[in-house]
């Protein structure tokens, strides 16, 4: 306990602090595809509020930067969510 009282009494000057912390993490945001390897490119704000890219097929088949999911159609989603993913697509084929 005398150990504990003479840090105490020693006050700020001596104790160590902890170094100050960066605000919380967030989720890691998605790449945003490269509307070059895309056939359309439409955009819709999903409940959200946030725009996302609309599902699109892309240029060589190729799965594009920040898909979330093929449709059956043929097409990618760049949906944030699983909850109507592909609805107007046919349905999800594939998370990926």
């Amino acid at each position: 306990m005398p150990v504990l009282l003479a840090i105490l009494l020693a006050g700020p000057a001596h104790a160590q602090l902890a170094p100050p912390t960066s605000a919380p993490a967030t989720a890691p945001k998605k790449a945003e595809p490269n509307e070059a390897d895309l056939q359309t490119h439409g955009h819709y704000v999903n409940k959200a509020g946030q725009e996302v890219h609309a599902p699109a097929k892309s240029v060589d088949g190729k799965v594009p930067a920040g898909a979330s999911a093929k449709c059956r159609d043929g097409s990618y989603s760049f949906s944030r969510s699983h909850r109507g993913t592909c609805s107007h697509h046919g349905g999800v084929a594939d998370w990926l």
